[in-house]
């Protein structure tokens, strides 16, 4: 008995760490776009001042977060119907062949528009990708780990959706060293996107191998003892299975609102607000940005288990207070310093009190839903509200620039990061009373 549940163990740790690495190789390539959009803008959009560049590419990045609620709704739908395994094997798939397209695609000098029209269709594939990616991935996590430590495994979502951001970051620290800056902007820019494009070749490898959540399993089984019973005479849409949980749904849009904008702007915007506002360098923010995301990897497991031990909403608590109360100042600073520790400092504060709620953010949500409609209530409320918030939180500090009034932008933050507030302070812990998860 005891050899049977290490086996069951052993199996339950390496298909989490197979759903992890296949989850970062997939944020590797979603954030590999920002991450170098300060070398590819002029391949793409040849017209303009710097500003109007980035604010090009951040459209195109905006326009992928749109594709993310149609990608959770398809990836969502079909991980519930046929497996969270069998999503996250497309989903990756998809990333590929998105990431393979960017690094092909030849510049506006060469073929016009079709250059930046070949980057929006890479994207919008993207978009579908990560899209459902994300709610499979939080369920699948959430599924395979145990009760007693969900909240820990489950924060692998976002310490490996950063390490794909710090990944990127990584890559373009060694093309920075290796390469001159006309290289990069010649072709070294398309380098990340090969090394996405072969990464998750390899995700897919690993993920073929993963094992099928008990969760999901007992689910089969339940359905088909049902069907053949001829308890159900027909399958409802899972769109109309959704319906029925109105409560779950606006939960988790009051959860992501604050949490998706303050993590996209203190994450892939933060360093081009680094360039473009504090006037560092290219190369210092990206120095600056990788420090800061390294530490910040740290906080999630440790949040994570916290959670375990007090609850959920106790974290959540903690960023709406400290998002709240915190945004506009920390941004007065950050904009006006010139010192790269102090710039550092700053950001590992601000994703500190962010990894409040990126920490738990897949588990909280997991917790809200029964098995049947998990990966997509998890995935489709939460990918309309990033698509929304999220996905366009560079385009408007950017726009908020270029009229001149930036701290409007601050804010706006502060706003959103207050709507959620509300939400985590009237709603009830979600740990201990669910009964829908199985260990």
């Amino acid at each position: 008995m005891a050899e049977s549940t290490r086996a069951s163990t052993a199996l339950r740790f390496r298909s989490i760490i197979s759903g992890s690495i296949g989850n970062l190789v997939e944020w590797y390539d979603w954030y590999a776009y920002s991450a170098f959009a300060l070398y590819f803008a002029p391949i793409f959009f040849p017209n303009g001042d710097a500003t109007a560049k980035l604010l090009n590419t951040a459209a195109i990045f905006a326009v992928g977060f749109l594709m993310r609620p149609i990608g959770a709704w398809l990836l969502g739908a079909y991980a519930d119907r046929h497996g969270r395994r069998a999503a996250l094997l497309l989903s990756v798939q998809l990333m590929a062949g998105g990431s393979l397209l960017i690094a092909a695609t030849p510049g506006h000098a060469r073929i016009g528009v079709a250059a930046p029209a070949l980057l929006l269709l890479a994207r919008l594939v993207q978009g579908i990708s990560v899209g459902g990616e994300y709610g499979t991935s939080a369920t699948y996590l959430s599924e395979m780990a145990g009760v007693r430590h969900r909240g820990f495994w489950s924060s692998f979502q976002y310490l490996t959706l950063m390490g794909g951001q710090l990944l990127a970051l990584l890559v373009q620290l060694g093309l920075q060293q290796l390469l001159t800056p006309a290289q990069m902007g010649e072709w070294g820019w398309r380098v990340p996107f090969v090394i996405g494009a072969l990464a998750a070749l390899g995700a897919l490898y690993l993920r073929t191998h993963m094992s099928e959540t008990a969760a999901f399993e007992q689910h089969r089984e339940a359905a088909s003892a049902g069907e053949a019973s001829g308890a159900r005479a027909s399958v409802p849409s899972q769109l109309r299975v959704l319906a029925q949980h109105p409560k779950a749904v606006l939960t988790v849009v009051g959860l992501t609102l604050g949490g998706t904008l303050a993590f996209y702007t203190y994450t892939t915007y933060a360093q081009k607000f680094l360039v473009n506002t504090s006037g560092f360098s290219k190369e210092a923010a990206t120095m600056i940005s990788f420090g800061v995301m390294a530490v910040a990897l740290l906080f999630q497991p440790l949040l994570g288990a916290i959670s375990d031990k007090v609850g959920r909403r106790p974290v959540l608590l903690m960023f709406g207070i400290g998002a709240t109360l915190g945004t506009v100042p920390l941004l007065r600073l950050l904009a006006g310093t010139h010192d790269a520790w102090v710039a550092a400092g700053l950001l590992i504060s601000a994703l500190f009190v962010v990894s409040g709620y990126t920490s738990i953010s897949a588990v909280v949500k997991a917790e809200l839903f029964p098995t049947e409609i998990r990966a997509l209530g998890v995935g489709l409320p939460f990918a309309l509200t990033v698509a929304i918030f999220g996905g366009t939180a560079e385009y408007v500090a950017l726009f908020a620039k270029q009229r001149g009034v930036e701290e409007w932008f601050y804010w706006y933050v502060t706003a959103c990061a207050l709507l959620s507030l509300v939400v985590y302070w009237r709603m009830s812990e979600t740990q201990a009373e669910n009964g829908h998860m199985v260990d």
